[in-house]
């Protein structure tokens, strides 16, 4: 499926909001997939997100004042924006600036430009603020008036606030805020121009219970069928993949959830291995870690006490799991052999390197006592995966990672059996923009019941969820 975003002339409105801070990374992904993005800012906007970043995230400068210099090319530069556009969304916007846009007030930029938009081109409004201030009946007239005229109202959500209260006004994350613009911009073939509305033919958004009932639904079904599931939801576009794991996500750390692994002890080994040549050299490879951490944030997701072994990385661990830090894979076979029983899933998902140096030299090699060829004795490392299969108990489940580059599936299996592994993931190095650096990867689960189940490219983080889903598959048959 083409990208749905490219060339596709988008207005960014930010209002004077704490949530403000999200917005930067729905610019970034905006852009990143192709669209062209003008920010326009609120003048209390200016005090919660700075020009300068949404500038350099957008490639375009950042509107703030109805004068401003950059904004003035000639002529009415607001109606010329504002009929360039393909779409408008205001995330997050202030009950003020509902209560403007209701009654037609253009008293700055953002206003001003929502009021030229033309009929036919959609805008988008985010409310986010505290519960009381959402729940105020000036507010719920003002979101009814601008529904009423055809404005698409996204719905906060329920969550912790600012103010250290729980209730109604959270802003959605930036990615539910991408998947609606491209849910617009999707259904275009059936999207009414606004003026062709009429209020009766509106259909009212879902009230937030009802909102929440639907969504345990959605997340419950999801969770029960059958393995392949979410990569044939996913399977029409990357964004439904991230959308879908993003409900899952909200749904497991919610109070309504379902705690697959409550209780169960996950260990998983993620990130490179370096091995040292001298003082200030090593052999290494490209993995990025990503794929583990993706592993950490779903066991721990699913109710799991996860303990995460990593290489050098460029990541932060995620929240109340366990980081062990390690450098070399001897580092690394210390520490997953010592207290690898304690666990009732194993994952091995770091890239180890195959061979260390025989001699680290101290200090640095220099080059002209070497010359021009420098000569490495390399010994093979411990086979760790192979270890932890030829000790674990028959109650532990030891997933493996297989990058082949050739017979990929073929050396997978056998990889499998060699190692005693109840579930090994098969990737490759051959696919651009997948496996090592990327935020995507390309799997094939193979599991000790026979099942090859292929997936096409997806985000990581939904890699895991499939990964996941097949370990608690496995394990339930196995009770």
């Amino acid at each position: 499926m083409a990208n749905i975003l490219k060339n596709k002339r988008i207005i960014v409105g930010i209002t004077g909001s704490i949530a403000a801070y999200k917005i930067p990374y729905l610019v970034r992904d905006l852009v990143k997939n192709g669209a062209i993005v003008n920010v326009v800012l609120t003048p209390s906007a200016k005090e919660f997100v700075t020009e300068i970043t949404l500038a350099n995230l957008s490639r375009n400068p950042v509107i703030c004042e109805m004068f401003d210099l950059n904004a003035q090319k000639g002529g009415a530069w607001h109606i010329h924006l504002a009929h360039e556009a393909d779409l408008m969304i205001i995330a997050p916007c202030s009950a003020s600036t509902l209560s403007k846009l209701a009654s037609g007030l253009c008293d700055n930029s953002l206003t001003t430009i929502a009021t030229a938009l033309p009929r036919n081109v959609p805008l988008l409004v985010a409310p986010a603020m505290d519960s009381t201030m959402f729940e105020n009946p000036a507010t719920q007239r003002n979101i009814n008036i601008l529904r009423n005229d055809g404005v698409i109202i996204i719905p906060p959500e329920k969550g912790e606030l600012s103010s250290g209260l729980f209730g109604i006004g959270r802003l959605p994350e930036p990615i539910i805020l991408l998947q609606k613009i491209i849910d617009v911009f999707g259904e275009n073939k059936t999207y009414q121009s606004k003026s062709d509305l009429k209020t009766g033919d509106i259909t009212q958004s879902e009230t937030p219970d009802e909102k929440s009932i639907n969504f345990d639904l959605k997340i419950k079904e999801a969770l029960e069928k059958n393995i392949p599931s979410l990569s044939d939801i996913v399977e029409k576009d990357k964004w439904n993949a991230e959308f879908e794991f993003t409900k899952l996500k909200q749904n497991f750390s919610g109070e309504k959830n379902y705690m697959s692994l409550a209780g169960k002890k996950v260990l998983i080994s993620a990130g490179p291995t370096i091995e040292k040549i001298d003082d200030v050299r090593y052999i290494s490879n490209f993995s990025s870690g990503k794929m583990g951490y993706a592993l950490a944030e779903v066991a721990k997701s699913l109710g799991a006490e996860v303990t995460l072994v990593s290489g050098p990385v460029n990541l932060s661990a995620p929240e109340k799991v366990n980081l062990i830090k390690v450098n070399s894979a001897e580092d690394l076979y210390k520490t997953l052999l010592s207290n690898f029983n304690q666990y009732d899933i194993i994952i091995m998902s770091a890239a180890v390197a195959d061979y260390t140096p025989v001699e680290k030299k101290g200090g640095k090699i220099k080059k002209k006592t070497t010359g021009d060829t420098l000569i490495l004795e390399l010994k093979s490392t411990n086979d760790i995966l192979a270890e932890i299969g030829q000790k674990k108990s028959p109650t532990q489940f030891l997933v493996g990672f297989a990058l082949e580059s050739e017979n990929e599936i073929q050396n997978g299996w056998i990889k499998m059996k060699e190692k005693n592994c109840d579930m090994m993931v098969v990737n490759s190095p051959n696919i651009p923009d997948s496996g090592f650096g990327s935020d995507d990867n390309t799997i094939t689960i193979l599991r000790r019941d026979g099942k090859e189940i292929n997936y096409q490219k997806l985000p990581k983080l939904v890699c895991g969820i499939e990964i996941f889903k097949n370990i608690i598959d496995l394990i339930g048959n196995n009770q």
